[in-house]
């Protein structure tokens, strides 16, 4: 005569499979969240954001982060006691089926952890139009100003000040200290560039590019595009593209480091 063991209650049931949707689900929120903290790490993210929504970014890293671990900690605990109901997601509509959105979202996560964001330039700026925003930027001040020293003025600084009095010749002779990347201007002398920086006026998606003509000292080899440069010189008022613009001239052209925030805001 045979007897039926009898079955122990701590014990998990023969057979119980995984719950993988439940474990698809967590490693989606943590490789974003994990996306998040390298750039954050990195310094990349200010690549892609304005620093006033910097926090933005940083909150839904800590909660993606968080609520990953605690799918995990679920999963666990659910899987140890037999309990797969709790686990079970959330079954909402949708425009897209449920395993294609969740594995888009997976290949964003990871394509983010395996790419190195870079700054935007020269072919970007020609691409967004550098030659028509010379003397018109998309942020408009408020009120129109000559105060403060000349040469703590940026690149934007200068454009902005364009915008409310475009008369170069108002200027001239103030000395200029700015940096930025070097362009090249088709139809320009050689002996002038642009010296370019970007706006984040939100994210990299809006960035949009401003510059100052530049006119080198005689002599002076044209700097390759995309050479990272301070230029120190006098402000004057010359003639390109049949327009009488601001350029600084006698410049003094040192190389630097391309900066880690490149951009201006």
């Amino acid at each position: 005569m045979t007897s039926t063991p009898s079955s122990n209650g701590s014990r998990a049931p023969r057979g119980r499979s995984l719950p993988w949707q439940a474990l698809v689900d967590a490693a989606m929120l943590l490789l974003w969240g994990l996306m998040l903290l390298r750039f954050t790490v990195t310094g990349k993210l200010y690549l892609l954001l304005h620093p006033d929504y910097m926090w933005l970014a940083h909150l839904a890293m800590v909660l993606l982060l968080a609520m990953g671990v605690s799918r995990l900690v679920q999963v666990g605990l659910s899987y140890r006691q037999g309990t797969r109901q709790t686990i079970r997601s959330q079954e909402h509509m949708a425009l897209l089926p449920r395993q294609f959105s969740v594995g888009l979202l997976i290949a964003i996560a990871v394509f983010g952890l395996v790419y190195t964001p870079r700054p935007f330039a020269s072919e970007t700026a020609f691409q967004r139009g550098i030659t028509d925003v010379l003397g018109q930027t998309r942020s408009r001040p408020q009120r129109f100003s000559l105060g403060g020293e000349s040469e703590e003025r940026t690149i934007v600084d200068w454009v902005r000040t364009l915008n409310v009095y475009p008369e170069p010749d108002a200027y001239a002779g103030l000395p200029a200290k700015v940096s930025g990347f070097v362009t090249h201007i088709p139809g320009w002398p050689d002996e002038f560039v642009m010296i370019s920086r970007f706006v984040l006026t939100c994210c990299a998606a809006d960035a949009y590019p401003v510059g100052l003509p530049v006119e080198l000292p005689p002599g002076t080899a044209r700097p390759a595009p995309d050479t990272w440069l301070e230029i120190e010189g006098t402000v004057q008022t010359s003639t390109l593209d049949g327009k009488r613009q601001l350029a600084i001239g006698d410049p003094t052209l040192t190389e630097i480091p391309e900066p880690r925030t490149p951009y201006e805001y």
